[in-house]
């Protein structure tokens, strides 16, 4: 499995990510990799939300749409990402 090392972590994000490890009985490694899944799984999110809110304004009252675009590939090809 790979690694990280993070040299130079700023002292204040250090002891936030200690204090979440404490109080969740995780070692500060295992912390550090759900923090950074998290992080992973919101910019995903908002990248989704993004896409749909672009289709929502391309779409006209009666239904019928200003791109070309498919919204169901366009979500497929935001979760292939």
């Amino acid at each position: 499995m790979p690694s990280l090392q993070i040299r130079d972590l700023p002292r204040h994000l250090y002891e936030i990510l200690s204090e979440k490890a404490r109080r969740n009985r995780r070692s500060l490694a295992q912390q550090a990799t759900i923090e950074l899944e998290r992080m992973a799984e919101a910019e995903s999110r908002t990248r989704r939300l993004d896409a749909v809110a672009a289709l929502r304004a391309a779409v006209h009252a009666d239904g019928t749409r200003e791109t070309s675009v498919d919204p169901v590939a366009a979500v497929r090809e935001d979760r292939d990402r």
